[in-house]
């Protein structure tokens, strides 16, 4: 075994070994000797060792029962130690699975009935089933283990909702390529067929996801997985109403789907001849889609334009239509300094039109079919792709004399999200949920503070869009997903079969078609036929009922909906807060009468080191999977939850889970030292060590003080740690927690222990390995949120009290905290630190122990210090004997510091240090090291003057130099 920077075991030492050298008369043995034989029994701690050893010079005999002693505590070769726990060098990344596969197979993932905490529920977001795992859901899936694991261990009945999207869009698209290639398609196949094909797709590839959430570590309770497919609820209303249509996909998308993209195009000017002028009077019009203006159903100028206000109430002919007449309008809605200052007005074709038409009263022409081609409205454009009408119109206008001109123009193009291609805004029947009644109480549930969205400043964005939302769009002109419960009703098969597209103007709403026909024929009369609505939900309308119909909804009466509902969090990425968590908000008060969740945390997006967002264009995407592989779980996870705080995009490189691994290791290791330092207890101590606590005051004061400062200093750590997690603060937790871990006990308690590990004072060591069980345990618990597989291997190799640490109680709040402690124990850090730094700045041979005294004027503070004077002589390697500790500067001499003779190094007010000169240093070889430095200092100043004495070198410097 090797302890890694924490020291390390002789080679060769898996087996039990046991070594004595022979013993000769103490006179023959000299100190090098000894510590040649401690180097061979102890390796790289015989250093330590021999300094906390007051009888290290006194020979063998004296010193070879106390380093067989050490040996056997340094090795682990007592009798029953193969029975203890081991652990390899490193911690072994093939034991994530297997943790995890216990975890799962043990039951820990589900809430604990016994558990009598409030119980918290989070619904997991649930990821698409066709997607791969990226960094966004590694995100999520990090920061909602940390949630649910505290809440776990806190001794509340934790449920975390897993579970996957049916994504209709992106599922049927994959579906229909998989057909294309087998010479296959979905209109061939029917509805009910293809829809089984997408089952079996599901089925086949649909979990692939969710094991890779399971390597993320995510503990949620799969035993409750659910898919959004697994019930349908219904609409609001139908009706014709503007929206957005993607021809590539063949279905209405809603706005939050659309993105706006800046990109080059063309401004058409065209001449739009008044009626009854034979041409020769004209509205002068601009346009970047000349194929709508067949389309048009007026004309609008600004009421007080002066040089259009004449022309109000007449009629323009449109072009290329045969003659067809639409009348000049006045509108204030017209811009007079925009353009030409004349608008065509397209209801059918362009929301803001669409809104003036309905204003207006004006016809709305719809003059395209769904693929994008142009239908009969279009004259002889008919069947004409919309970008080639386009060419063709506007040749066949520049041959009638219509055209202006055209200009480069830039244009905010709408492109569907999904597909990439151009939506087409176009007037359609579809289903539509009135959204106005629905924002209103989701408004004031965030003003009341019955749910509070973290980071503040996106409850602005929130309120903001629901103030100005519109009417939802929820149809989808798919076959995959929940179809919209909506049964058309006809008096006959005929009447059905005849219909255009199987709609009627009466429908009743139900859960099943039986349900539907005894709904129909209770209103309508026996023998009438239904035909259901071919459409489906928009994906997002399903995810919406996601934190109620997870847990019984609609039967409220569900023990998971009585015990789980309302959920405690919604977290989230801050990018979909209009897609899924307002409508949630929405729907959960409408459908439940409780908002579904009290706290929306929403974070950042990941961004590659330069702040850039990932894409495969760029070629900076960065694979969990591969991360993990290479770092560790545990690595990612830290890096992302303290990343960055709460809202913030995270910047995420290669360095940051490169420095979170070196966290790992460094835990890992200080877990082996601990070990180590339990490998010769007897069982009996070994089994008062589990569940070890010094959290009493009496158990705090009876301990030296290297003891009672890291305790104390952990139990404020503890309480910190656990004050950030309550308010949703990983950020700082994860960070306290760290360098706790990291700064103060391994670079200092561990270290500063092993005057007592390797010492001969047996309750001394007793206390230490209290101490170090006591602490490094509850580090643990602290951790294990944030790392929960190195931390779990850890738990389980030292004495522990328990089956698992997923499972363990957090750390005991509000223990007691020794104040003087804490501050008697900063003054020995600092003075450690001043004469380490000023071994640095004099070049003191690293293996040179040399004298010093220390200058303490409070009482109290000199008492502690002078208890723990070896931890001061281990650290700052001090010889023991040439050290002194004093109350004041008159006793500690310090004419002679003012002499030149020693190094006075302030520590702070009342506490300094004193090195003498003599003894510090090899006179000889500093000075020799001198005078190399100074020639070469004295060389290079003279080839710098011979330059600047060079009259042609001086010539060619510039102005400025010279």
């Amino acid at each position: 075994m090797q302890s890694g920077v924490l020291g390390r075991c002789p080679a060769g030492a898996s087996r039990p070994v046991q070594r004595e050298e022979p013993m000769r008369p103490v006179a023959a043995i000299n100190a090098r000797r000894c510590g040649m034989l401690a180097s061979r029994l102890l390796g790289a701690n015989a250093g330590s060792w021999l300094q906390c050893k007051a009888a290290a010079t006194s020979g063998r005999r004296g010193l070879a029962p106390a380093l067989k002693a050490a040996a056997v505590q340094e090795v682990g070769t007592v009798a029953g130690a193969s029975t203890r726990p081991e652990l390899p060098k490193n911690f072994e990344l093939g034991a994530e699975e297997r943790l995890y596969k216990w975890w799962e197979s043990q039951g820990y993932f589900k809430p604990d009935p016994a558990a009598t905490g409030e119980p918290f529920t989070i619904p997991m977001p649930p990821p698409n089933v066709t997607g791969k795992l990226h960094m966004g859901h590694a995100m999520f899936a990090t920061l909602q283990d940390i949630m649910t694991r505290y809440a776990r261990m806190n001794g509340r009945p934790a449920l975390w909702l897993p579970g996957t999207d049916h994504a209709g869009i992106a599922t049927q698209s994959v579906v229909e390529k998989m057909l294309h290639k087998e010479g296959a398609s979905r209109l061939g196949l029917g509805r009910e067929a293809f829809t089984e094909r997408v089952w079996q797709w599901k089925e086949e590839y649909g979990g692939f996801i969710t094991n890779q959430l399971r390597r993320l570590g995510a503990s949620c309770d799969w035993s409750r997985e659910r898919f959004t497919l697994d019930e349908g609820l219904s609409g609001e209303r139908e009706g014709g109403y503007m929206v957005n249509w993607s021809p590539g996909l063949r279905t209405a998308v809603s706005d939050l789907e659309v993105e706006y993209t800046e990109e080059q195009g063309t401004l058409y000017y065209f001449r739009y001849p008044v009626a009854g002028t034979d041409g020769s009077e004209f509205l002068p019009v601009a346009t970047t889609r000349p194929e709508t203006i067949l389309g048009d159903t007026a004309v609008a100028v600004h009421p007080e334009d002066e040089r259009y206000k004449h022309l109000i109430g007449r009629e323009c002919e449109v072009p290329m239509s045969g003659g067809r007449r639409i009348p000049i309008i006045g509108d204030e809605y017209v811009d007079r300094e925009f353009g030409t200052g004349a608008l065509k007005i397209t209801p059918g074709h362009d929301i803001n039109d669409y809104e003036i038409g309905k204003r207006r009263g004006l016809p709305i022409i719809n003059i395209m079919n769904k693929d994008a081609t142009l239908n009969a409205a279009a004259g002889k454009y008919a069947g004409q792709e919309r970008f080639k009408a386009r060419k063709a119109l506007w040749a066949d206008m520049e041959a009638a004399g219509l055209v202006i001109k055209k200009e480069a123009h830039t244009s905010r193009i709408p492109r569907c999200q999904r597909s990439g291609g151009v939506v087409e805004p176009l007037v359609s029947e579809q289903w539509f949920v009135r959204m106005q009644p629905l924002a209103e109480p989701a408004l004031a549930a965030v003003a009341k503070g019955d749910i509070t969205i973290m980071p503040e400043r996106f409850a602005k964005t929130y309120n903001n869009w629901l103030e100005n939302i519109k009417d939802w769009c929820i149809s989808r002109q798919l076959w995959w997903g929940h179809r919209i419960p909506v049964w058309y009703v006809f008096p006959s098969a005929e009447a059905a079969a005849a219909s255009l597209e199987g709609r009627s103007e009466h429908y009743v709403v139900a859960r099943s078609a039986e349900e539907a026909q005894r709904l129909a024929e209770a209103k309508h009369g026996a023998g009438v036929v239904l035909k259901q609505e071919e459409d489906v939900l928009d994906t997002w309308f399903s995810s919406g009922l996601w934190p109620f119909s997870t847990l019984g909804w609609p039967n409220t009466q569900a023990p998971d909906f009585q015990k789980f509902y309302p959920t405690q969090v919604l977290e989230t990425g801050h990018d979909i807060l209009f897609f899924w968590v307002a409508r949630m908000i929405m729907m959960g008060i409408e459908f439940t009468g409780k908002a579904p969740f009290n706290t929306v945390y929403l974070h950042g997006l990941v961004r590659d080191e330069k702040g850039r967002k990932m894409s495969k264009s760029l070629g900076n995407v960065i694979d969990p999977l591969d991360t993990i592989g290479q770092y560790g779980t545990d690595a990612l996870r830290f890096t992302l939850a303290t990343g960055t705080a709460v809202g913030q995009d995270l910047n995420l490189s290669s360095e940051r889970v490169t420095a979170a691994r070196n966290f790992t290791n460094k835990l890992w290791n200080a877990g082996k030292f601990v070990l180590f330092n339990l490998a010769q207890v007897s069982e009996a101590e070994w089994e008062s060590l589990r569940g070890v606590s010094l959290s009493s005051p009496a158990d705090l004061q009876r301990l030296p003080l290297t003891e009672r400062w890291i305790i104390s200093l952990l139990h404020k750590t503890v309480d910190e740690v656990s004050e950030r997690y309550d308010k949703y603060d990983y950020n700082t937790a994860g960070i306290a927690a760290y360098n706790f871990l990291w700064d103060e006990f391994a670079d200092w308690a561990i270290e500063a222990s092993k005057t007592r590990t390797y010492g001969g004072d047996a309750a001394a060591q007793a206390a230490s390995r209290a101490t170090l069980v006591y602490v490094f345990e509850s580090v643990l618990r602290l951790l294990h949120p944030f790392m929960p597989f190195v931390t779990e291997e850890l738990w389980q190799a030292i004495p522990h009290k328990g089956d698992a640490l997923i499972v363990a109680p957090w750390p005991a709040r509000s223990c007691p905290v020794d104040e003087s402690a804490l501050a008697h124990f900063e003054v020995l850090k600092g003075c450690v630190r001043s004469l380490r730094n000023a071994r640095a700045e004099y070049n003191v041979e690293p293996g040179r122990k040399i004298g010093a005294t220390l200058v303490v004027e409070d009482e109290a503070t000199r008492k502690s210090i002078e208890s723990e004077l070896p931890v001061v002589c281990l650290l700052a390697k001090l010889d023991p004997v040439a050290v002194r500790l004093v109350g004041s500067a008159a006793e500690a001499g310090l004419d002679a510091a003012a002499a030149g003779s020693a190094v006075s190094l302030v520590v702070k007010d009342g506490v300094q240090v004193l090195l003498p000169l003599a003894g510090l240093f090899d006179v000889a070889k500093e000075l020799a090291r001198l005078g190399k430095q100074k020639a070469k200092l004295d060389k290079e100043l003279g080839g710098i003057s011979g330059k600047l004495n060079n009259p042609a070198f001086m010539s060619k410097a510039s102005p400025e130099v010279g």
